[in-house]
C-alpha cells in the first residue's frame, strides 16, 4: 500500500527545518537547490553512495533504478562533487514513468531540462554537461548516505520545495510533524493579529512563536 506524505508538503522546508530545530535535530542539506522551483516533494530516501573510478576502470552510474519504488526520493551521494554528473535526463525519464517522487543530489546533475518539461522534482549542488561515466561509480545501495553533511539512511523522509531540501529521520518524524503543525498554527495567528493592526512583538508574543522554534527542553 502507498503511504501518503502529502501533508508533509503543506507546510515548506522553512517550517520543517523550525520544528527540527526545536527537536534539536540538524536535517538541513544546505547548498542543494531545485532545478525547478514549482515543483515539491516529499518521499521516503533510497540511498546510493558514489566513488571515484580510474577511467581505464569502468563503473556502473545508474541501473540502481530499476529497484527504485515509487513513492520513493532518490537520494545519491557523490561528496559534493561538482565536476562530474550522476543524473542525467534518462534517468528523469525513467523515474518520471515510475512514479518516482524526485531525486536529491550532492553533486552535480544534467540535461535538466528534461526534469523542467517533465515536473520532476531534481535538487543538486550544481548542474554540468560532463558525465560520470568512467570518472564514478556506485559503491554502495541502500546504505546510509550524507547530503551536506546530514546523515540519511535508508527510509528516511526526504521533503523539498523552493527553498532547498530537509531530511527528517524516521525515529522523530511524529515529533517534527507535530511540531510542524504548531508552528504552522502559531504562524498563522501572527499573520491575523497583524492584519488587526498589531504590531509584530504584540503578535508573537501571543502566539509564543519564539518558544515554538526554540529547542525544547526535557521539563516542556
Amino acid at each position: 500500500m502507498n503511504e501518503d506524505l502529502s501533508v508533509w508538503t503543506t507546510f515548506g522546508t522553512a517550517t520543517i527545518s523550525d520544528a527540527l530545530d526545536s527537536q534539536g535535530i540538524e536535517g538541513c542539506a544546505l547548498g542543494l537547490m531545485p532545478i525547478d522551483r514549482s515543483v515539491a516533494m516529499a518521499g521516503r530516501a533510497f540511498t546510493v553512495r558514489y566513488r571515484r573510478i580510474s577511467p581505464t576502470d569502468p563503473g556502473t552510474v545508474g541501473d540502481y533504478l530499476d529497484d527504485v519504488p515509487a513513492g520513493a526520493v532518490v537520494v545519491l551521494d557523490n561528496a559534493g562533487d561538482e565536476s562530474c554528473t550522476v543524473w542525467g535526463d534518462i534517468l528523469t525519464q525513467m523515474a518520471s514513468r515510475k512514479g518516482v517522487a524526485g531525486t536529491v543530489i550532492d553533486g552535480a546533475c544534467r540535461d535538466t531540462q528534461r526534469a523542467v518539461d517533465l515536473g520532476y522534482p531534481l535538487y543538486s549542488r550544481v548542474r554540468t554537461m560532463r558525465t560520470g561515466k568512467d570518472r564514478v561509480e556506485v559503491s554502495d545501495v541502500q546504505e546510509p548516505v550524507s547530503l551536506s553533511g546530514v546523515q540519511v539512511a535508508p527510509g528516511d523522509l526526504i521533503v523539498g520545495d523552493c527553498d532547498g531540501v530537509v531530511v527528517v529521520p524516521q525515529a522523530v518524524e511524529a515529533a517534527v510533524l507535530d511540531a510542524a503543525k504548531r508552528i504552522n498554527e502559531a504562524e498563522a495567528q501572527i499573520e491575523s493579529l497583524l492584519e488587526q493592526g498589531h504590531s509584530i512583538r504584540e503578535a508573537r508574543e501571543r502566539a509564543q512563536y519564539h518558544k515554538l522554534q526554540s529547542r525544547q527542553s526535557d521539563s516542556d
